[in-house]
């Protein structure tokens, strides 16, 4: 079995590979995520995955042998702007208020790094998202629960953001945080495959 690596703190990327029967080793990568500016937003989600995975390949000591070491990041393109998390609740309600009733698109940069030979796979992947027009008070409310200050362009679609997308063009699972059908891609690049991630069967063992 390939351990995998997942260079960041995101429980919904850690939730959504474990759904899929993987287990990764959680490292977080610490990167100043501003050190990167005034790059495209597709190029950014990728260059910012970049920076994460390398992060934690050069801390060769944390690492298990043989392991697949994967870093992602999530920009929302609205207007041309790169919308990553708020920066405050005022920030997050100015957001919702330009996002409500409209469609965005969801970037996520993936690299994946094989440690045994160095070699690194990269792709952003972007899925279409189109809002629902929110009410005032619901802005309010949502932006209150704290669940939007925490997550690229203040939504969720596994959480209490889910009923405010009216519906998505692409990978669900790259709106979370992964795109699972792309890791699968990145993995057999590499010649490792994707089965030999899982931890376990469908069955739960």
């Amino acid at each position: 079995m390939t351990t995998l690596v997942l260079a960041s703190a995101s429980p919904a990327r850690l939730a959504t590979l474990r759904g899929a029967g993987v287990e990764p080793l959680v490292i977080v990568s610490g990167v100043d995520e501003s050190q990167l500016v005034g790059l495209p937003p597709a190029e950014l989600a990728l260059g910012l995955a970049r920076l994460k995975c390398a992060a934690v390949v050069g801390r060769r000591d944390d690492l298990p042998p043989e392991a697949l070491v994967l870093g992602c990041d999530s920009v929302l393109e609205l207007d041309g702007r790169a919308l990553g998390k708020p920066d405050d609740a005022d920030d997050a309600i100015g957001r919702w208020h330009d996002m409500r009733g409209r469609t965005g698109v969801l970037h996520t940069g993936h690299s994946l790094v094989d440690t045994r030979t160095g070699t690194e796979v990269a792709q952003t992947a972007s899925t279409v998202v189109h809002f629902a027009d929110l009410s005032d008070e619901e802005v309010a409310a949502y932006v209150a629960t704290g669940e939007p200050l925490g997550v690229a362009g203040a939504f969720t679609l596994d959480g209490l953001g889910g009923a405010f997308v009216r519906g998505i063009e692409g990978d669900p699972h790259n709106v979370v945080g992964v795109s699972l059908p792309l890791l699968r891609e990145l993995t057999g690049r590499l010649g490792r495959p994707w089965t030999s991630l899982w931890s376990r069967g469908p069955d739960g063992r």
